[in-house]
């Protein structure tokens, strides 16, 4: 992150070899909303840990809003009660012999007594849980659950928000609702959130960065467009699930055209111009899918001229709206695109099939071996 140390509100630098391997750093400002994204089992939620005081790392260091929380050099460690976290769990963990107002009550012991009642229902405003305080976890759906696990998060005016997995316990319907409320709602906020999730969607909806992690080591952040299109190597293309990664090479470059020439197999791609790499160098690259354009048979399609690929249909499969295809090139590679369906079954899409694509060459990318 290019700031200085001064704007970041919330650092996090966490590294250790073992029993959980850690080798993450990261930082925030204050109204940024980062998200944590990694496959199942690739420390995330024991990042998570470590900010709140739960878990205690070999070296750490981690400051929050000018506050040092922890530094192993230092022999500094503040139990997670001093800490100003707020924190929703994945299953909520409230208290189900309790009220609404009484799970929320039980995180507002900075509040004088007298001015609790009106902070429990400011929460519940907050939420869009009003008149439910007296109704017991059991009464209530598992969205109305989160929130309230929410409004006890920031009932603490917490100086930082952390999310584990929130919305995992829900269907789909409410997971979109409560992914909406809390776009909204951050809106209010004036702290940093974190939020860990293995969905990408999840992260793409709603990170100011996303923060990709595998094996408890941050492999790359930046904004979504930055990761989710220009991942840093191949490991973090294949972590985001980035379908068409390849090896290629460069075999030139044209400063005044703005283009860089990529041989890939028997093929020769025109890409926007990259002179970070040299010529004869072997590259990994990725294009996303909405990159790869149909040949339409009725009329001329965009970009009909700009790195022809022909191909056979390896699988297609309509899913909705939307048709998935696979078109084997050269007996060798797979790209893989989607194309309404209507346009599929229009232009007789079907395995077996030869079909020509554009690669659209400014979305092309180059990644070091």
């Amino acid at each position: 992150m290019n700031t200085s140390a001064s704007s970041e509100y919330l650092h996090v630098d966490v590294r250790q070899t073992g029993p959980i391997p850690l080798n993450t750093r990261f930082s925030c400002q204050q109204h940024e909303f980062i998200v944590l994204v990694g496959p199942s089992g690739s420390g995330k939620t024991t990042l998570l840990r470590s900010i709140a005081g739960l878990y205690q790392p070999k070296h750490c260091y981690i400051s929050c809003a000018g506050e040092t929380w922890s530094n192993s050099k230092k022999n500094i460690n503040y139990a997670a009660q001093r800490r100003r976290i707020g924190i929703v769990f994945q299953h909520y963990a409230l208290f189900p012999h309790l009220s609404v107002s009484r799970n929320i009550e039980l995180a507002c012991g900075n509040i004088p007594n007298d001015k609790k009642m009106k902070h429990i229902h400011e929460m519940l405003e907050l939420v869009n849980l009003e008149g439910l305080e007296d109704r017991y976890p059991a009464q209530l759906s598992g969205g109305q659950q989160q929130r309230v696990a929410l409004a006890r998060a920031l009932a603490r005016e917490p100086a930082i928000l952390l999310l584990d997995e929130p919305f995992s316990a829900v269907d789909q319907v409410t997971r979109r609702k409560l992914r909406r409320e809390l776009a909204r709602l951050r809106q209010k906020l004036n702290i940093p959130i974190v939020l860990v999730t293995h969905d990408l969607d999840e992260a793409r909806m709603l990170a100011d960065r996303i923060c990709i992690i595998h094996d408890g080591a941050s492999l790359q952040t930046g904004t979504p467009e930055e990761v989710l299109t220009r991942p840093v190597n191949a490991q973090v293309a294949q972590l985001i699930d980035l379908g068409n990664l390849f090896t290629g090479e460069i075999i030139r470059h044209d400063p005044e055209k703005r283009c860089t020439w990529l041989r890939w197999g028997k093929l020769e791609l025109e890409c926007a111009l990259q002179e970070e790499f040299t010529i004869g160098q072997r590259v990994d690259w990725v294009i996303p899918p909405d990159g790869i354009i149909l040949h339409r048979r009725d009329r001329p399609s965009r970009g009909e001229h700009e790195n022809p690929v022909s191909g056979i249909v390896e699988q297609c499969i309509p899913l909705g709206e939307n048709t998935s295809v696979l078109m084997n090139v050269n007996d060798q590679e797979t790209l893989s695109f989607n194309v309404p369906t209507h346009v599929a079954r229009r232009n007789n899409i079907a395995e077996g099939e030869k079909i020509t694509v554009s690669l659209l060459a400014n979305v092309i990318h180059f990644m070091q071996k």
